[in-house]
């Protein structure tokens, strides 16, 4: 399983990744295709090519069709979108929120699968990317569909999690190819 080669890969130091990975995708409650989306947006989200090679098979396997692209256009969309409401959130000049955005975004109103999904792993994209303003619509829509803090709180601690592993593992692989100063 990639899951246990991704924690086997885990430095000692980072111990408590590896269990936390273990933890947020071995034993969540989501169900399989709320999990599995959320781990491969944010295995995309996480840009680390170690972490996204190794989840990548089994969130296939585990997703249908539909399920598998949704996911990846959640975090293909919120990758801008978290980039353009987080710079207008931050930019002082509040006249920026009053202009029109002219960005596409259809696969917000027609993703493919259940919306509370969708909305679910934009907002785990959306915890990756840390904006601020995309974290509250998402979780705004998905606690007016009835989605529970815990599963809200599930999405986003999957993110932390594997998002720290990428970091963690990419600069492990970085350190491991330093060539000594002569």
């Amino acid at each position: 399983m990639a899951l246990d080669e991704l924690k086997s890969a885990l430095p000692d130091y980072a111990k408590d990744l590896r269990l936390n990975l273990g933890s947020v995708i071995g034993n969540s409650g989501l169900p399989a295709q709320q999990l599995w989306g959320t781990v491969l947006a944010c295995a995309i989200a996480s840009r680390s090519a170690r972490v996204l090679r190794e989840l990548e098979p089994e969130a296939k396997a585990n997703l249908s069709a539909e399920a598998y692209t949704a996911a990846k256009s959640a975090a293909a969309i919120m990758a801008m979108n978290n980039v353009f409401y987080r710079t207008r959130h931050l930019l002082s000049d509040p006249e920026y929120g009053t202009l029109r955005a002219g960005l596409r975004m259809n696969v917000i109103g027609n993703p493919g699968v259940e919306k509370v999904d969708f909305e679910l792993w934009s907002l785990a994209v959306s915890a990756v990317n840390g904006c601020g303003q995309c974290l509250d619509s998402h979780e705004q829509v998905l606690r007016t569909a009835g989605v529970d803090r815990e599963t809200i709180q599930e999405a986003f601690k999957i993110a932390a999690v594997i998002q720290a592993v990428g970091t963690t593992l990419d600069a492990e692989a970085v350190l491991a190819e330093t060539v000594p100063a002569e």
